[in-house]
C-alpha cells in the first residue's frame, strides 16, 4: 500500500503523513439477538473532531447527540464534534464500514487498542490527552 492509495483497503488504514484525515476498514461483530448493543465505542465526545462512517455491508446503529441512526450498506453518518455519539452492530452477522477520522483519533484508537487492561479512569485520561470527553 502507498502512502496515499490503498488497494485493497480491507483491514488496514490509509494515513500519508502530515495528512490530518485518516480512511480505515474496520468490522463490527454482530449483537446476539436478545443481547443489549454491543458497542464499539464507549458514549464520548471530541471537542474538536469530526468522525463518519460509511457502511460496506451489514448495518450499524449510530448515536449522535440524542438520535439514532440506522445505517445500512452503502449509507453513511458523520458525529460532528461536539456532539455525544457511539455506534454499535444490531444484526447477529458482522458489518464492515469504513471510519473517517482525524489522526488525533486515530493516534487515541492506538493507544486505546495497544493492549492492556484499563480501568474507567485510564480510559477517561487517554480520551482527555486527546481532545476527548468519555461520557457516562
Amino acid at each position: 500500500m502507498s502512502d496515499v492509495l490503498g488497494s485493497p483497503l480491507s483491514s488496514g488504514a490509509l494515513a500519508p503523513a502530515g495528512s490530518n484525515l485518516v480512511l480505515a476498514e474496520w468490522a463490527a461483530e454482530g449483537t446476539p439477538p436478545g443481547q443489549p448493543p454491543q458497542h464499539q465505542a464507549p458514549l464520548h465526545r471530541h471537542h474538536d473532531d469530526d468522525e463518519a462512517w460509511y457502511v460496506l455491508a451489514g448495518r450499524l446503529t449510530v448515536r449522535v447527540g440524542d438520535d439514532e441512526h440506522d445505517v445500512p450498506a452503502g449509507a453513511a453518518v458523520i458525529a460532528p464534534h461536539g456532539l455525544p455519539h457511539t455506534f454499535w452492530n444490531p444484526d447477529p452477522v458482522q458489518a464492515r464500514y469504513l471510519i473517517v477520522m482525524t489522526s488525533q483519533i486515530s493516534a487515541m484508537l492506538d493507544v486505546l487498542h495497544s493492549g492492556g487492561a484499563l480501568d474507567r479512569d485510564d480510559l477517561r485520561e487517554i480520551f482527555a490527552r486527546y481532545g476527548s470527553e468519555l461520557l457516562g
